[in-house]
């Protein structure tokens, strides 16, 4: 009986189309060309971009909450990309419905739009206690929107508030920990610094903890008072956002 030995060798266009060309992902498109390889530089950065990457969390928008406009208001300003997330508290009673905040939110926007003259709310974002994610300052959800909530480091950060006071010995609710991380994971983009570490950002305003043009190191995930001097966003949240950004950074898968 003969034998039949299989061939040993392909053509270097089938080769390619199993993606083992001299050992790399090279994928064809109809005419043999090639289309991109998995394994170099580029596309090594997509997808580690892609693993980066945090789903977007639902958000309530403005007109939700029933948000208002200053007619003089200026248009948004936006920065190149967000850098980092500054978590503040809003100062206002704990205990509340949930159902209730709405309310809250008008309550804040007057106190940050007419009373201190911002035309806005000052925070990009606020989250209550049962985890739920409201649109603040108007320019859109997913865009870098500069905000008016640390003097000296609204540029490249987003401002995301907690609803209620956060000081020594109060409980920061579970849900609103989750919500924070996953909007963090999210606003942080796909190229974006790792929670957990630091950036460098430069002081706009000499009223900051660093006078202006100072390059200060800052956490990614920071308080209020990392950049300013107060005690936002009180000692039981601060002390939380080691967690907050540990959690986003496996959202992120990294």
């Amino acid at each position: 009986m003969q034998l039949i030995r299989r061939r040993r060798y392909r053509t270097a266009a089938s080769l390619a189309a199993l993606g083992v060309l001299a050992g790399t992902s090279l994928w064809l498109n109809p005419s043999g060309a090639p289309l991109r390889d998995a394994n170099s530089a580029s596309g090594r950065k997509q997808a580690q971009g892609a693993r980066h990457q945090g789903p977007r969390p639902a958000i309530v928008p403005r007109r939700a909450w029933h948000a208002e406009t200053v007619d003089t208001a200026p248009g948004a300003r936006y920065a190149p990309s967000v850098k980092a997330a500054v978590i503040h508290h809003t100062s206002t009673p704990n205990g509340y419905d949930c159902a209730a905040v709405p309310g809250t939110l008008r309550d804040l926007y007057a106190g940050h739009a007419y009373g201190r003259h911002w035309d806005d709310l000052g925070y990009n974002f606020l989250v209550d206690a049962c985890g739920t994610i409201y649109e603040g300052r108007a320019g859109g959800i997913g865009r870098p929107v500069v905000g008016a909530h640390t003097k000296g480091f609204n540029e490249g950060t987003v401002g995301i508030a907690a609803i209620g006071t956060f000081t020594r010995g109060e409980t920061v609710p579970e849900p609103m920990l989750d919500a924070i991380a996953r909007l963090v994971a999210w606003k942080l983009g796909p190229h974006g610094p790792d929670p957990r570490g630091t950036v460098l950002l430069v002081s706009t305003h000499d009223e900051a903890r660093y006078p202006k043009g100072t390059k200060a190191r800052l956490p990614v995930v920071g308080g209020h008072m990392d950049g300013y001097p107060t005690r936002c966003p009180g000692a039981a949240l601060y002390a939380k956002l080691p967690d907050i950004a540990a959690r986003a950074a496996r959202i992120q898968r990294r």
